[in-house]
This record gives structure tokens, C-alpha cells and sequence, in this order.
């Protein structure tokens, strides 16, 4: 079931791996948040790096200048730090949880946990969170690209091969997939993001892709640090999205040959990051169903993705 040959585990409405799973309730346990935390959320490869990217860009810019920042030699994940997989998960290039009281304020920390999951501290506290998505398709795509390269480097199976593409978009469509399923995992962020605008920012992938610019603007208002006159007359705001753009990481060092963990290459967190590069892979008959799908999930919410005609 799921994300090939991993065993899933349902808690609270939705699947995680049975490996991760004991990290993950720890975390939910005895993570205590701080009112001055900034959350990138997130369902699994809907924009989560470059959000990382931005924000972290945005809130230290008067610190690292896009010109000197730390992202031109270290990946964003270990910049925004992953919670459940990341300093729970043992990740040693990462700080332990019993540090994080130690991060200086404010910290930039990112969950893939859905709304209802996080701890209570996180609901609670005047913390802020950011959440991104994307729509159906490609979240899909993206997901069926990354997990089977993790899973064969931790099984060390050469010899490993993923479920085909027809049998993820099943799996996909009844929610059987990490962090799935899907739509409810977005539908609790929006309606947070309806009810507490000042608490949680949801941001659609597509666009942030539209009209960058705009929105990490939008970004900035929300985390309490706008852009001034003069940073947007010097081009600041330009320099970091050049800066935090796939093709600029993509070609950096750190992200060509570096390693997050020893299952995790960096490269693996840039492939394309395309609006509907989902046609090379799905049929229209896919979309179709699936616009079908999306249609009675976000029946009555105000949310909807457009999905691209099929080539």
C-alpha cells in the first residue's frame, strides 16, 4: 500500500510510515512551541523547498544579503528545520529536540503533519504558520519521483522497483499514500487559513509561480517584516527570488553533490518544479477522474486548483 514497498501506519485519519511513526509521536507529544516560531506546513512535494527558501531568505535578509546567504552552501532543509522526519528523526546534521530550546528566536521549523496533528502547542501559541499547496496532479507526479529513490537507498535493494504510475495514481486517489490523503490534508489548512488569517498563511504553488514577486511580499506582511520602499526600489525583493528560484539551487554545489542524511541527496529535492508537467506522465482520462475527485473533496470549501488540459 502507498509509496511503494512502505509500510503505512493510519493515525488520526491519515497514513505515515511505520518506521517514522515513533518520531512522529514524539514529536506531537512533547514539542513545545514558542510564540515566536515561524511553521513552513506542508503535504509532501508541493513547494515545501522553495518556501523554506523564501522564507528563510525573507525574514534573515538584513543578516545574510542574498549575495552571502547561507543558502548558496547549504540545502533548505537544513536551514528550516524538518520536525518529525528531521530533528526527530535523528538527522544529524540537525539540531537534537532536547536543543531546540537553544535555536535562536525566531526559529524556522516545517511539519508535513496535517492540521488537526500538530501539537497543541502549535495550535495554541501565537505562532505563525505558512502553508503550501499544489495542485493534485503534480503534487502526485513529484511524490512518485522522490519516495522510491529514498526507499532503495534505506532498503539498499538494487533491485528495487516502484509501483507504476497507474498503480500510485490509485493509491493516491483513496488517500493511501505518506500523509495522505490529500485533499483533507489541504482542506484543514484553507479552513484554518479562513478562520485565523493572522495565524495561518495558505499559499497555492501555482501562484506563487504567477506572480512571485506579489506574494513573497505577502509573505514578508505576515511574518511581521514588510519589504520598505527602498528595498523594493533597490531590487531586493529580485535578488530573492533570482536567489531561492529551482534553477539557481539547482545548480549550486551543495544541492548537485551534497547529502541531507545518508538516504537523502540534495539533488533529489530539485527536479523540475513545472506547472503541469503531469501530462508527460498521466493520460487524460487520469486528470479527468481526478478533476472529478477534486470537485466533490472541495465541494463548499472557496478552494480549488486549476489542472491543465491533458497534451
Amino acid at each position: 500500500m502507498g509509496s511503494s514497498t512502505v509500510q503505512l501506519i493510519k493515525f488520526e485519519d491519515f497514513w505515515y510510515s511505520s518506521t517514522r511513526f515513533p518520531n512522529i509521536i514524539t514529536f506531537q507529544r512533547h514539542f513545545r512551541a514558542q510564540q515566536t516560531d515561524f511553521f513552513v506546513t506542508s503535504f509532501p512535494k508541493t513547494g515545501t523547498t522553495w518556501l523554506k527558501s523564501l522564507l528563510f531568505s525573507i525574514i534573515n535578509r538584513n543578516h545574510h544579503p542574498p549575495k552571502q546567504s547561507p543558502l548558496l552552501t547549504q540545502n533548505p532543509h537544513e536551514l528550516v528545520y524538518d520536525l518529525e522526519t528531521g530533528i526527530y528523526g535523528g538527522n544529524q546534521k540537525l539540531p537534537r529536540p532536547q536543543q531546540l530550546n537553544n535555536i535562536p528566536s525566531p526559529r524556522l521549523l516545517h511539519s508535513h503533519l496535517p492540521y488537526a496533528s500538530l501539537p497543541e502547542s502549535v495550535k495554541t501559541s501565537e505562532c505563525k504558520i505558512l502553508y503550501i499547496a499544489r495542485n493534485p496532479l503534480d503534487t502526485l507526479v513529484s511524490h512518485w519521483h522522490f519516495y522510491p529513490k529514498i526507499i532503495k537507498k534505506i532498503s539498499g535493494d538494487e533491485d528495487f522497483q516502484p509501483h507504476d504510475i497507474n498503480a500510485f495514481f490509485e493509491d493516491f486517489c483513496q488517500g493511501n499514500v505518506l500523509f495522505g490523503p490529500f485533499f483533507e490534508h489541504v482542506v484543514g489548512y484553507w479552513k484554518q487559513s479562513l478562520e485565523r488569517p493572522d495565524k495561518v498563511l495558505f499559499l497555492k504553488y501555482e501562484d506563487l509561480k504567477e506572480d512571485t514577486s506579489l506574494y513573497v511580499k505577502k509573505v514578508a506582511e505576515f511574518i511581521g517584516v514588510p519589504f520598505s520602499y527602498v528595498e523594493e526600489n533597490e531590487g531586493v525583493i529580485q535578488e530573492i527570488i533570482e536567489l531561492c528560484s529551482i534553477n539557481n539551487l539547482k545548480g549550486l554545489e551543495v544541492n548537485k553533490t551534497g547529502m541531507l542524511s545518508k538516504f537523502v541527496e540534495n539533488n533529489t529535492f530539485f527536479r523540475d518544479g513545472e506547472i503541469g508537467g503531469w501530462r508527460r506522465y498521466l493520460s487524460a482520462s487520469m486528470a479527468e477522474r481526478m478533476n472529478t475527485l477534486m470537485e466533490q473533496k472541495l465541494r463548499d470549501t472557496g478552494l480549488s486548483f486549476k489542472l491543465l488540459p491533458a497534451e
